[in-house]
C-alpha cells in the first residue's frame, strides 16, 4: 500500500512539473512570423455621394469639382468648361480608401475597406462609395471597391449646436473591395522557409529549432541570428510547404524573455516581468505636503474716518511630512516580493516610478528600465 501511495506520488508531481512548463509554453506560430507570408496595403482616391448636404463645399475643395467633372466626363455627360466653376457638388464628398490585400487572396475574395474624408466634408453618413481602383506600392490595380459606406454613428447639427456620435469622417465598407489580380505565389515550390522572431531573442530562437528538429527526427531547423530560424523542407514535404508549416507551427516552445520594466509616467502605470531581479539595496520613503490657502479679506474702514475700502490679502501654510520609512530589500529577490516589499512602505505606483529609477541609477536594478 505505501509503495503504491509513492508511486502515486511522484506520478503525481511529475505531471504536475510537465503541466506547469506547458503552461507557461506558447505555440510556434504565437512567436514566429513566416517570411513572405504578409499582407500587402492598397490605397485608392475615390468619391462618395448620396449625402445629405454634408459633402465638400467646392469653394474650399478644388479638386472635388474637377473629381466630379471628370467622372461626369467618362460616363458620357457633356459639362461646359465655362460651367466648371459653377457646380455645387454638397452631397459628394472626395475620400482616400485604404485597406491591406492578404496573404494568399485570390481573385473574386471580398475585403474591407475604410473610408476618410479628404476633403472639408462634415459627415459620411448614408453615403456610397463609387466604383475605387484600389493599388500597391507598385502603382497596379489589385482590387476594386464599392458599396455604402458605414459610419457607425451620426452627427445632426442645428443652427447653434450639434449632436455627434462617434467620427463621422471615416467610415468602413464591410468586403467593399473585390480583389481582381492575385499577387504570384511560390510558397509551396520552395525548398526552405525562414521565421522570424517577432521579438528578437537568441534563447528562444535555439528553443524553436530544437522542437522542429525534436520533432522532425533529424537537423532540419537552425537560427541564424537573433531573430531568424532558417527550416530546410524535408523532402516529404516537397510541394507542400503548407503541411509542413502546418506541423510545426503548432509545437509549444516556452519563450525566454529580457528582464524589463515599463514605466509610464503620464499615467502611472509600472509593468515589470517576472525575471526582474534587485541586488541589496535600502529604499527610504516619505512625503511632504505643503498646503497653501489664500483667504482675501476685507477691510472697512470706520464712518467719517476718511478711508477706504480695501482687500486685504491673508495666506495660511500648513505642512505636514509623514513618518519616513525604511526598508531593506534583499538581494536576488523576485519581481513578487519586490512588489510586496514596496507595497510595505506605502508606496503608490507614481512613488514607485521614482524609486524604482533611483534603484536603477545604483545599479542594484537587474533589469532594462523603459519610459514611455
Amino acid at each position: 500500500m505505501r509503495k503504491i501511495s509513492f508511486i502515486f506520488l511522484i506520478t503525481f508531481f511529475i505531471s504536475a512539473v510537465v503541466w506547469t512548463a506547458s503552461s507557461e509554453a506558447a505555440r510556434i506560430k504565437d512567436l514566429v512570423n513566416v517570411n513572405g507570408v504578409r499582407a500587402n496595403k492598397m490605397i485608392g482616391f475615390g468619391l462618395v455621394i448620396g449625402l445629405a448636404n454634408t459633402g465638400d463645399q467646392a469653394i474650399n475643395v478644388f479638386f472635388s469639382i474637377q473629381t466630379m467633372f471628370n467622372l461626369l466626363q467618362k460616363l458620357g455627360v457633356t459639362v461646359p468648361e465655362d460651367r466648371i466653376n459653377q457646380l455645387q457638388f454638397r452631397n459628394a464628398a472626395t475620400v482616400m480608401v485604404t485597406t491591406e490585400l492578404p496573404p494568399f487572396a485570390r481573385q473574386g475574395d471580398r475585403i474591407d475597406v475604410v473610408v476618410s474624408s479628404l476633403g472639408d466634408s462634415r459627415s459620411l453618413q448614408g453615403g456610397t462609395l463609387l466604383m475605387t481602383p484600389l493599388k500597391g506600392a507598385d502603382s497596379i490595380t489589385y482590387a476594386i471597391a464599392q458599396g455604402p459606406v458605414s459610419i457607425g454613428g451620426f452627427s445632426v447639427q442645428g443652427l447653434s449646436q450639434g449632436v455627434q456620435k462617434n467620427h463621422p469622417n471615416v467610415g468602413r465598407i464591410v468586403g467593399g473591395a473585390i480583389v481582381e489580380k492575385e499577387l504570384p505565389d511560390f510558397f509551396n515550390s520552395k525548398k526552405e522557409i525562414s521565421l522570424s522572431l517577432k521579438n528578437t531573442d537568441f534563447t528562444t530562437g535555439s528553443r524553436i529549432a530544437k522542437a522542429i528538429n525534436f520533432k522532425m527526427k533529424d537537423v532540419f531547423a537552425e537560427p541564424i541570428d537573433g531573430r531568424t530560424i532558417r527550416v530546410k523542407v524535408p523532402k516529404f514535404y516537397i510541394n507542400n510547404v503548407s503541411g509542413f508549416v502546418t506541423k510545426i507551427e503548432t509545437l509549444e516552445v516556452e519563450p525566454d524573455s529580457v528582464a524589463k520594466v515599463i514605466i509610464d509616467e503620464r499615467t502611472g502605470t509600472v509593468v515589470m516581468g517576472e525575471k526582474v531581479r534587485i541586488s541589496t539595496v535600502a529604499v527610504a520613503h516619505g512625503n511632504l505636503f505643503v498646503q497653501i490657502t489664500e483667504t482675501p479679506e476685507v477691510s472697512q474702514p470706520a464712518p467719517l474716518s476718511g478711508g477706504q475700502t480695501a482687500i486685504v490679502p491673508r495666506t495660511d501654510i500648513t505642512v505636514e511630512e509623514e513618518e519616513e520609512r525604511l526598508l531593506i530589500v534583499p538581494k536576488g529577490v523576485g519581481i513578487g516580493e519586490v512588489v510586496n516589499a514596496l507595497n510595505a512602505i506605502g508606496v503608490t505606483p507614481r512613488d514607485l516610478i521614482a524609486i524604482l529609477q533611483a534603484i536603477k541609477a545604483s545599479g542594484s536594478l537587474h533589469a532594462e528600465l523603459e519610459i514611455i
